[in-house]
């Protein structure tokens, strides 16, 4: 089946662009001989699982599910990072997981006796209160009051109360990114090691990880400064190095192909897609952001106006979904020509945070997934229907 022979709505995942992604990951890994993980949350289409391991170590998993699947599916290095854990949760984990990441030295305390029984190596998140994010607060892990990793001074707190606190712990945790290039590692990391230096230092501690956030297949990431970084905390620290990224293992390696259904006037003119922004798209909604589409500009990067009729015969349109929430909208667009009901439109960009966060909101059928291979070949992975729908409520 070819792409343009796909069922509306479908995520297609480009293997092609898959693999060059994983290529650079790979590169990296050699290069610094680091440890790079799949960051499931952002993509956990384990049918590419067997692919993705011939490029990269293993899996980290952010909740009990990921880490089954990370484990049956990828099955090399799993690691797991979640604010809390139950102890049922817990029981799986240490039977399944190579690392596991604390989120407070009472989570270390509550459950390490359990990794040191089951020999699993254990970390603890660390809050490095250092914020290079502009725009993305709502992932922020170091935006002021954040839940998430252990301060200087509430760890240092700890450790007095409790000089032993720490016993048994192999291991250091940083998140601190969200789509960022590497200077802002270096300077996060910089501040890290100021502050929890006396901890990476210590003969007990055998790995640091610089969590996810590192956009690192990007055109212009900078690779060379993400090895420096690498081989420099290795170097000093001698320990080995863990990086997570979810977004670059999958960017720009996905596509959601949609139809438009109808064209709806009122000042402006919006396309009533057979998709959905805040069912299958939900970051659109979250971030925000416009997705980019193929064959079409968004009005925000040439900064005009959806209420302003072009003045080069081109056609605007907002784009918008079948659902019946009033904000359910995409984003505004410009095309060369007119668009009408039954043509077909495609979002990309889509591999990630898509399939991994969509949701059935007023019975909105999801879209299959489908795989694209190197010759443009399709075909469909998962199909979806009334049941799925069902079998959720």
């Amino acid at each position: 089946m070819k792409f343009d022979e796909l069922k509306t709505p479908a995520y297609v995942i480009d293997e092609k662009k898959l693999i060059h992604n994983l290529e650079i990951l790979k590169s990296v890994e050699e290069h610094t001989g680091c440890h790079i993980l799949l960051a499931q949350k952002a993509f956990s289409s384990y049918a590419l699982y067997p692919l993705i391991s011939q490029y990269i170590s293993g899996t980290t998993a952010s909740g009990i599910f990921e880490a089954e699947l990370g484990h049956e599916c990828m099955g090399k290095e799993n690691h797991v990072f979640a604010p809390a854990f139950t102890d049922e949760d817990m029981d799986k984990l240490v039977k399944i997981c190579d690392h596991v990441v604390f989120n407070s030295v009472n989570q270390l305390i509550c459950h390490k006796e359990k990794c040191i029984n089951n020999r699993v190596s254990f970390g603890l998140r660390v809050n490095p209160e250092h914020s290079t994010q502009g725009d993305h607060a709502i992932y922020d892990p170091c935006a002021p009051g954040s839940r998430l990793g252990v301060t200087e001074e509430n760890l240092k707190k700890a450790l007095q109360k409790n000089p032993d606190a720490l016993a048994g712990m192999e291991g250091i945790h940083f998140h601190t990114l969200c789509e960022q290039n590497s200077d802002d590692l270096e300077k996060t990391l910089n501040v890290v090691e100021k502050k929890f230096g006396f901890l990476m230092r210590s003969d007990s501690i055998k790995w640091v990880n610089f969590g996810g956030g590192h956009h690192i297949t990007r055109d212009d990431y900078d690779i060379k400064r993400l090895e420096n970084c690498i081989n420099h905390v290795k170097r000093t620290y001698n320990v080995d190095v863990y990086v997570e990224p979810g977004e670059a293992v999958a960017l720009n390696a996905g596509y959601l192909v949609t139809t438009v259904l109808d064209k709806v006037e009122n000042g402006i003119t919006t396309l009533i897609l057979d998709t959905s922004a805040a069912c299958h798209m939900p970051d659109v909604l979250e971030m925000p952001y416009v997705p980019p589409l193929r064959d079409a500009v968004r009005l925000d990067d040439i900064n005009a106006d959806i209420w302003e009729k072009p003045a080069d015969g081109r056609f605007r349109y907002r784009l918008s979904s079948y659902t019946c929430l009033a904000g359910d909208i995409t984003g505004d667009y410009e095309f060369d020509s007119e668009v009408n009901a039954g043509d077909r439109l495609v979002f990309e960009d889509m591999a990630i945070y898509s399939m991994v966060k969509n949701n059935t909101f007023n019975g909105i059928p999801l879209p299959d997934i489908a795989i694209m291979d190197a010759n443009g070949d399709c075909r469909v992975w998962k199909h979806f229907d009334y049941d799925e729908f069902k079998r959720r409520l």
